[in-house]
């Protein structure tokens, strides 16, 4: 009984979020757009895909995605007419150009400033020399060390 309940709850996840009444009658139809539908993000949601998530524009998202593959587009024209609504931010996997470039590069260049400036700053303080006492702090150091 325990593990029936166990495989109900992993089972009533966020990967059933697709309802019954949104799936297409063409199991290949209905795959690709579940395909397609889990690199799409939700606008609402943020970073949950359309495919897992409960919102109601994420619903609505499944619901033209799936209209599109019917009408006759192919993956990439389907995905291309949301992100032409929607902008890039829709796609989980953001295109390597443009302006996007820079958001790809910018995580190696500052990991790589980061471990720049810890061996310069390790470096630096390996060099530093403990200042000489002069004759006068010398005598009054032996004197404390000394009593």
């Amino acid at each position: 009984m325990i593990r029936l309940l166990v495989l109900c709850l992993v089972l009533a996840g966020p990967a059933w979020a697709v309802e019954p009444d949104e799936m297409l009658s063409d199991p290949a139809l209905e795959a690709r757009a579940r395909d397609l539908s889990t690199q799409l993000r939700c606008p609402v949601c943020q970073n949950e895909n359309i495919d897992e998530s409960h919102a109601r524009l994420a619903k609505d998202l499944r619901l033209v995605l799936r209209d599109r593959l019917v009408a006759g587009d192919n993956d990439a024209q389907a995905v291309q007419y949301l992100v032409d609504r929607y902008g890039e931010f829709i796609l989980l996997n953001p295109t390597r150009k443009g302006a996007n470039i820079l958001l790809w590069l910018a995580g190696p260049i500052l990991l790589f400033f980061a471990i720049w400036i810890g061996v310069k700053t390790i470096r630096s303080r390996s060099q530093l020399h403990p200042a000489e006492l002069s004759p006068e702090e010398q005598k009054k150091l032996n004197k404390i060390l000394n009593s």
